[in-house]
């Protein structure tokens, strides 16, 4: 291999004109013969038997060439990249040059990564929601454990929303019974919405015992032998249930739980569902940062990164449908979808990810961050703990140099975040004062309190 030319060109890209020669491009011809020479025929000649020099001149020099230079070409331009120090960032462009039986030439357009600057990273404006769990939020964790303790009693009056009738019914279209309207003895809670509308409001109303004749009309939705029919249902009510909740005391909080009061049990729920939302702020506010802090980048992006991103998530997306036992062709038509509208719309979060990855780096360039071997090594030891592996296989899996790149980005985050969420409090902090401080105008001043608050 030999680099004929190394030239820096614009949009972040080098232009390499890449030799290989003959005694490289000679044995690559020679493998692509041993793998192909078993389906050659060459007359006076059992098949597969037939030289090389026999089957390139019935049939041309050229033959073995194309299949060759792909086998070749990988090494060599791998070989060329280290060599001319270039580090690419996407998919090359590449065009042979030229070929005969002495080599080949060919040109490689690579993207490398573009320069990236940024200012002003520290102290961005990105408020955060404080959060907060009321009364009412608690009563909301309570009532799944509320539901389970509950219990269905008899009740001698007319079924309300709420209740639970169990009743007979059968359907009929233009006087003639249709499949799948019948049902005995079903346990059908008034107001859940699980039969078709209007059903469960007309048995509201009635007792153990009654019958009646229901006027439904299907939805136009709803399926082709019954969308928009109008039919009769005839309902029996045997039962009428209501629901009765148990009482929330201390025995309660026992019997759902592993507390000894009531007290205790809210207040667990309370810490649970505050650090839930918590989680779901943190995220939100990571995500907010990130998003101020790509405005503050300078950095012309080569769209092929961006399409090399693109391909990355749509590989990863793929695995994960495949590893859920469906084949991601199948997925695809279940979508009504194709490989390049899936690929299009991986583009819009592709181009956030490349200047989010693009703004960090410039943030730990600018602040000189950097990570130990320690930091690495303890990085390594966590992933064994989570994924109970020794850590000899996590190095053997996991690329030492991405983590520590992950943790460089991780370290620039959390410097902007850091400085961020100083600068959202004292937003509205100054905005409370400006509210006090000027009477007249306090109406308008509140809200810019709540927002820089939010």
């Amino acid at each position: 291999m030999n680099i004929k030319s190394n030239e820096k060109k614009e949009n972040s890209t080098y232009e390499l004109v890449i030799e290989v020669g003959a005694a490289e491009f000679q044995a690559a011809i020679d493998k692509v013969y041993n793998r192909q020479k078993k389906s050659i025929n060459v007359p006076g000649f059992r098949k597969g038997k037939a030289p090389r020099k026999m089957v390139e001149k019935m049939y041309g020099a050229e033959i073995f060439f194309e299949d060759a230079i792909s086998l070749a070409y990988p090494d060599a331009y791998e070989a060329a990249l280290k060599e001319a120090g270039v580090d690419p960032v996407a998919y090359p462009q590449l065009e042979v040059l030229d070929v005969s039986a002495d080599g080949f030439t060919f040109k490689a357009t690579v993207t490398v990564k573009p320069e990236a600057s940024i200012k002003d990273y520290k102290g961005l404006s990105v408020a955060r929601p404080d959060v907060k769990v009321s009364a009412a939020d608690i009563k909301g964790e309570l009532k799944p454990y509320i539901d389970r303790a509950s219990r269905l009693v008899s009740v001698e009056r007319k079924a309300k929303k709420g209740d639970t009738a169990v009743i007979d019914f059968e359907g009929f279209k233009d006087g003639v019974p249709f499949q799948g309207g019948k049902g005995e003895n079903y346990s059908l809670e008034l107001g859940s919405g699980s039969f078709v509308p209007g059903f469960e409001d007309q048995v509201i109303g009635m007792k153990a015992g009654e019958e009646k004749e229901l006027d439904i009309t299907f939805p136009e939705d709803y399926a082709p032998e019954l969308a928009g029919a109008q039919v009769v249902f005839k309902v029996k009510v045997h039962e009428v249930k209501e629901k009765q909740e148990p009482e929330l005391d201390d025995e309660f909080a026992k019997d759902v739980s592993e507390f000894e009061t009531l007290d205790e049990f809210k207040k667990d729920l309370g810490e649970k569902l505050k650090a839930r939302r918590q989680e779901q702020a943190d995220r939100e506010f990571e995500t907010a940062v990130i998003d101020a802090l790509i405005e503050k980048l300078e950095c012309d992006v080569p769209q092929a990164m961006v399409d090399y991103q693109a391909d990355k998530m749509l590989d990863d997306y793929a695995n994960r449908v495949q590893s859920q036992g469906i084949k991601f062709e199948d997925y695809l038509r279940m979508m009504g979808m194709s490989m390049d509208d899936m690929r299009e719309q991986s583009k819009t979060a592709a181009a956030r990810t490349v200047r989010s990855d693009l703004a960090l780096e410039a943030v730990a360039a600018a602040e000189g961050i950097e990570v130990s071997d320690a930091a690495v090594d303890e990085e390594i030891a966590r992933l064994a703990e989570q994924y109970k592996m020794e850590e000899d296989k996590v190095r053997s899996i996991v690329n030492v140099d991405d983590i520590r790149r992950d943790l460089t980005m991780r370290g620039a985050l959390d410097l902007v975040k850091s400085s961020a969420k100083k600068t959202a409090k004292k937003a509205a902090k100054k905005a409370e004062e400006d509210g006090e401080e000027k009477a007249a105008p306090r109406k308008k001043a509140a809200p810019k309190a709540k927002k820089a608050e939010e």
